[in-house]
């Protein structure tokens, strides 16, 4: 295995986010983003070359776990400030519930059950993955003279049938599975899960640090070609263990090596004061590489997105939603999501928009002068009129469909079914948390929305297909 590259102690980590990004103030509990916020404005008649695309996602961070999103107990002022520079969305959500589907619709603009591998949810073992003739944002962007990396969490299938290398981007280095202890890189079944492309790479410091370093000397290279990252970062999912955490890091290795598959769960562990801790980390490494991107004299011309793949977990902060990951209530699939682009949007707003993940491979798909392929058309809708010209998007449905939940937003009204079989209906602008059932008094609206999923769910791939498999247990092997 290859060894490390341009190492960093977490004394100089420290230091280098703490420079890149000038730490904010906070006031317990207050909402730091909101309070300069105005409503958000289109400035027409700006313009700029083809953006770079920095695209980040933290992993089961739940809607309200940053400051500028309302957490009373975790600090994130390097996200806060990108909130300040940019747009913040209140109504921005996932393409699923957990993590594998919510990648796929990312990655193909599409509903995750279009694809076999999209079924999965999330991927759980090897017999399901993204299908390398797939059209991708990267392969398509690519096609459109960007340089394309991914760094960070792939999930969307293992080797040797499934890679970033082999789905359009021109260079990888992270992990494969959904999930994996952060200092010895082993997955739920023992597995060494760091690769450099599709060889494995040693480097047995801890996984965040190692991402932060790749990222920033990514952004720093000296490009000849507009570039898209994909930065996934495996915090803060668990197992629970921040920087430092190397006694937890050896018993969770012992329990993996001895061949408890439910060891990465870490039932057994963790703490909201824990959780904060890995959150904040996540912000500061976050901060280190819009730092690098700053000194690069790339910040103007780059387009940085950041968002969660799916609702929070377990130590999450969700307030004032119901549901956490997994399912299809509000706190499961509302994500935080921040835009930046200094060249042609301003900061300091807010947008009240509901947009969810397929949207944005559609926006960048354009906004890189890329073409979707026609045998393989989008579910999302392009934002980029509406952000660059203000164009209004009209109304539409958002639609989600996970195994024995469906979903439809359009508008202020939400369409809910759970696992109990009963159709809801919430208005979302008075009813946010989706306690107010109002299907006893809309029941024509009710049967509309009903009808609408259905007419889409019909074109969907059924449950049962081969990448299904052994997927969508709730069981210990899942990592998502």
């Amino acid at each position: 295995m290859p060894t490390p590259r341009n190492p960093l102690s977490r004394r100089a980590f420290g230091g280098a986010a703490v420079g890149a990004v000038t730490a904010t103030a906070l006031g317990a509990g207050a909402p730091v983003a909101q309070a300069a916020e105005r409503e958000f404005r289109a400035s027409p008649g700006r313009t700029s070359k083809r953006p770079n695309i920095l695209f980040i996602l933290g992993d089961d961070l739940g809607w309200a776990d940053l400051s500028s999103y309302g957490s009373p107990h975790i600090r994130t002022p390097h996200l806060d400030r990108l909130a300040r520079q940019g747009v913040r969305f209140t109504d921005a959500y996932s393409g699923s519930a957990t993590c594998s589907p919510t990648r796929f619709s990312l990655y193909t603009g599409r509903f995750p059950g279009r694809t076999e591998g999209g079924l999965a949810e999330p991927i759980a073992d090897r017999s399901a993955g993204l299908e390398p003739t797939h059209p991708t944002l990267a392969s398509l962007l690519r096609e459109a003279g960007y340089a394309t990396a991914l760094i960070g969490k792939w999930h969307c299938g293992h080797l040797p049938d499934y890679s970033p290398t082999r789905s359009g981007w021109d260079e990888f280095f992270g992990n494969f599975g959904g999930a994996l202890e952060y200092y010895s890189k082993l997955g739920g079944s023992g597995d060494y899960d760091l690769y450099e492309g599709d060889a494995p790479y040693k480097d047995l410091r801890y996984y965040t640090r190692i991402l932060t370093e790749r990222a920033a000397e990514y952004v720093t290279r000296g490009h000849e070609r507009p570039w898209l990252l994909n930065l996934n970062f495996t915090t803060p999912h668990w197992p629970w263990i921040a920087d430092g955490d190397e006694e937890a890091s050896a018993e969770i290795v012992r329990r993996i090596k001895a061949g408890d598959r439910g060891a990465l769960w870490h039932r057994d562990g963790g703490s909201i004061e824990k959780y904060k801790e890995m959150v904040e980390d996540l912000d500061r490494s976050i901060g280190a590489v819009l730092g690098a991107l700053k000194r690069s004299g790339q910040e103007r011309d780059t387009l940085v997105f950041f968002a969660s793949d799916n609702g929070g977990e377990r130590f999450s902060y969700n307030w004032p939603l119901a549901g956490d990951k997994g399912s299809l209530q509000e706190g499961g699939i509302r994500v935080p999501s921040l835009l930046r682009w200094p060249a042609r949007i301003d900061g300091g707003q807010v947008s009240r928009l509901p947009v969810f993940t397929p949207d944005w491979t559609a926006t960048l798909l354009e906004l890189g002068g890329a073409r979707p392929h026609p045998a393989y058309p989008l579910d999302g809708t392009s934002l980029a009129g509406h952000l660059l010209r203000g164009e209004e998007i009209g109304e539409r449905d958002l639609f989600w469909r996970v195994r024995g939940e469906r979903a439809l937003r359009r508008g202020d009204w939400k369409y809910y079914r759970g696992k109990s079989g009963r159709d809801q209906l919430f208005h979302l602008a008075r009813d946010p948390r989706e306690q107010a059932d109002r299907a006893p008094y809309e029941q024509e609206l009710l049967a509309e929305l009903r009808t609408a999923w259905e007419r889409t769910d019909a074109g969907l791939l059924p449950y049962g297909s081969r990448g299904e498999s052994g997927a969508g247990s709730r069981e210990p092997l899942q990592a998502g």
